[in-house]
């Protein structure tokens, strides 16, 4: 899982679009129309990741988007304690950003989709972002992360010194 603003910006004046002489003109002027957030979720080895788009990033935001991941991408579940102990969260080590699929996946999503574009309203992004995962969840191929906290330990020697008290 990771998560990641996004600013709005409103066009002040349409673009002109591209003809046969000219590319498409944009003037770069804007307005700003507030903030978003992506949440998104990545199962490498299930080859699907699921992304939302939320008007705020709180521990309530958070909160529902695990339930939603609990309850409904995976709800075989039959009560609370049994959501909590299908949850395994794993933090990223320090200089390991690389490990965190759901990191890579979100950086892909913003060169891809996100970034140059001027979403005015949170209802453009989502229809963006929607069309952008539909698109990856059907090409998905997964991913097969076999490194562990130790193999990355031995790795990142200079990056992870042995403290010896």
């Amino acid at each position: 899982m990771d998560e990641q603003p996004v600013q709005l910006f409103k066009e002040t004046r349409l673009p002109i679009p591209a003809t046969k002489n000219h590319a498409k003109r944009v003037d770069y002027e804007y307005e700003r129309a507030g903030v978003a957030t992506l949440f998104l979720f990545s199962c490498p080895l299930g080859c699907w990741h699921r992304v939302s788009v939320r008007e705020r990033k709180t521990m309530i935001d958070w909160a529902h988007e695990v339930r939603i991941l609990l309850e409904e991408d995976y709800p075989d579940a039959e009560v609370a304690r049994s959501l909590a102990r299908r949850l395994e969260i794993i933090p990223t080590p320090k200089h390991g950003s690389w490990l965190n699929i759901a990191e890579n996946e979100l950086s892909a999503l913003t060169i891809q989709c996100v970034r140059g574009v001027r979403f005015g309203t949170i209802e453009e992004l989502r229809a963006a972002v929607e069309a952008w995962s539909a698109a990856c969840n059907a090409n998905q191929k997964g991913a097969d992360g076999q490194c562990t906290p130790e193999k990355a330990r031995i790795k990142l020697k200079t990056r992870y010194p042995k403290i010896v008290i």
